[in-house]
């Protein structure tokens, strides 16, 4: 299907005004195919990785 600008559009989910630059903390969800479990799990606040 060729591009459409009508409608293939994206809306960015990044907040107006907020400077993305400075440093901070940011939280990050990966999804993987077949929602395999690559990473394992979160345990006492550190990631058990899987063998």
């Amino acid at each position: 299907m060729p591009y459409n600008p009508k409608i293939h559009h994206r809306r960015s989910i990044r907040l107006q005004g907020y400077d993305y630059s400075s440093a901070g903390a940011y939280f990050i969800t990966i999804c993987t195919r077949d929602r395999f479990c690559w990473f394992r799990e979160v345990v006492d606040g550190k990631m058990r990785f899987n063998e």
